[in-house]
């Protein structure tokens, strides 16, 4: 891509530009750290705030104009956001060729919208559809009956079980897989494991990301659904019948029992795990490494395992380190208690 002049950069993301020059050409994005003079950079944190004194970047996306620097400040209302649309001007991810491969399989009852781009030994099974424009990389199966919207990306390795519906705009990453059978098994009188059917199905709304290695299980009746615009990070688990809400974020190693509910807007820290059959409600968010065992109230902040309120959390977790000592002196006070108790027992 040509380059862009500070002033273009400025009218796009709709910034003020305050010193440096607006023809300044800008060739890319980097750190406060690695910048260079034809690269701009953002300052989102202001812990961060005194590498800015040292950057080389020709500019800083910033909250309000920096001093102390060489570097000119675009004005953002939200810099770490306008720092992400000006890095798409820069980079797209390469978009493979419209076509079906050779060695690609796609069953004669299935259909393609206009502009599909399918990969090597990528397959689509039978009575599936999918919208235009969808790519699917090399080694993609979408098994047997599937309904697909426009834009889908599944990279390599993705699989889309039987009967599975997803929206518009979806990208799956690599290794992911929706409608894997669910995890339910019914114990026999001779204490073996009778498998539950999996009969339900998993349906992804428009705008869902999921990144590499994620598993969205299919429901035991009913469905699982991920709602419109959540993200949902690598390696994390969807259990059977969960409900993902809008624009939640869900982060890497996080494990979701089935029927957990996830209201609009929450935030699921990393390594963050749930019981079934609770309600995460709106606005929420759960930090890294809690565990969930019961609902959790709008727009309250938990933590912990059992997660409770974070600030009582925060006073407790101060606490542990203290411990030992506490203890050591709770036993010195009642071994004091007792020397007191025997004095007045044998005092005449």
């Amino acid at each position: 891509m040509p380059p862009l002049t500070l002033g273009q950069i400025a009218e796009r993301l709709g910034c003020t530009l305050s010193g440096g020059s607006g023809e300044t050409s800008i060739i890319g994005v980097s750190t406060l750290e690695q910048a260079g003079p034809g690269e701009i950079s953002f300052l989102a944190n202001l812990k961060y705030a005194p590498k800015v004194k040292a950057t080389g970047a020709a500019a800083v996306l910033a909250s309000e104009p920096l001093l102390d620097t060489r570097a000119a400040t675009l004005v953002s209302q939200n810099p770490y956001l306008d720092f992400a649309r000006a890095l798409a001007m820069f980079y797209q991810p390469p978009k493979p060729a419209e076509g079906v491969h050779p060695l690609a399989f796609i069953d004669e009852t299935a259909s393609l919208g206009p502009g599909a781009s399918v990969g090597p030994f990528a397959v689509v099974g039978p009575q599936c559809r999918i919208g235009a424009r969808a790519v699917l990389h090399p080694h993609a199966v979408v098994y047997e009956g599937c309904t697909i919207g426009d834009d889908f990306t599944a990279h390599s390795h993705v699989s889309v079980r039987e009967g599975s519906i997803i929206g518009h705009r979806v990208v799956l990453h690599n290794g992911v897989v929706i409608g894997g059978d669910g995890f339910g098994f019914a114990k026999a009188e001779d204490r073996t494991q009778f498998k539950i059917p999996q009969s339900g199905r998993t349906v992804i709304e428009d705008d869902v990301e999921i990144q590499t290695l994620t598993s969205v299980d299919r429901a035991t009746v009913g469905e699982t659904r991920v709602k419109r615009g959540a993200k949902i990070d690598s390696l994390c688990q969807i259990g059977h019948a969960c409900v993902i809400g809008e624009d939640n974020i869900i982060c890497g190693q996080t494990g979701l029992a089935g029927s957990t509910v996830l209201e609009e807007n929450v935030i699921l820290a990393g390594q963050v795990g749930s019981s079934g059959h609770l309600t995460v409600h709106k606005n929420a968010i759960v930090w890294a490494q809690s565990g969930i065992g019961h609902d959790v109230p709008a727009a309250t902040t938990v933590s912990g395992s059992p997660a409770f309120d974070s600030r009582t959390w925060l006073r407790a977790s101060a606490t542990f380190s203290r411990v030992p000592e506490m203890l050591r002196t709770l036993r010195a006070l009642e071994k004091r208690v007792q020397e007191l108790e025997r004095g007045k027992s044998t005092a005449p």
